[in-house]
């Protein structure tokens, strides 16, 4: 029996990740924009099987310990977050990797009305969890969308 699942957020919310994340994957597909179409060997596998292994990985060796929901939507699990995202798109190695990773898990956030952090998107929907950390692009967007449309419920 298959249960279905209310949407998070609303149109605007769904539309913004959808827009940001194939804005995402351009960015790592063109060197930041120009015509020419570059990445890395290197780049699909970290960024598509690897950043979402380790953050699943993670997600497992905290499970041993405590099966509660991971809610760090505060001051520090925001700066956490924005601090790891710009170190590794900050270093050309993890760049288009970052880009493809955070484009992806913002696509499958849109596809399945996920309000939480798009960082967490893939481990969530693989584990069938609804952990939160501090996002950084759409926390403060549920939140209006909530209060002016009533389409999104945000989670806290």
């Amino acid at each position: 029996m298959m249960t279905t699942q209310k949407r998070g957020i609303g149109l605007v919310g769904t539309l913004a990740r959808i827009v940001v994340g194939i804005a995402f994957i351009y960015l790592a597909l063109t060197e930041f924009g120009s015509p020419k179409w570059d990445l890395d060997w290197y780049a699909v596998p970290l960024g598509l099987i690897v950043f979402p292994a380790a953050l699943l990985l993670f997600q497992a060796v905290r499970l041993r310990f405590t099966n509660d929901r991971l809610n760090a939507t505060g001051v520090l699990g925001f700066c956490l977050n924005f601090a790891v995202g710009a170190v590794l798109i900050s270093f050309d190695y993890t760049r288009d990797a970052a880009l493809l990773f955070y484009g992806a898990s913002m696509l499958l956030a849109a596809a399945r009305g996920y309000a939480g952090c798009e960082v967490l998107a893939i481990t969530n929907w693989v584990l069938r969890r609804d952990d939160q950390v501090g996002c950084v692009l759409f926390s403060p967007l549920d939140e209006i969308e909530s209060k002016t449309t009533g389409s999104a419920v945000t989670q806290t």
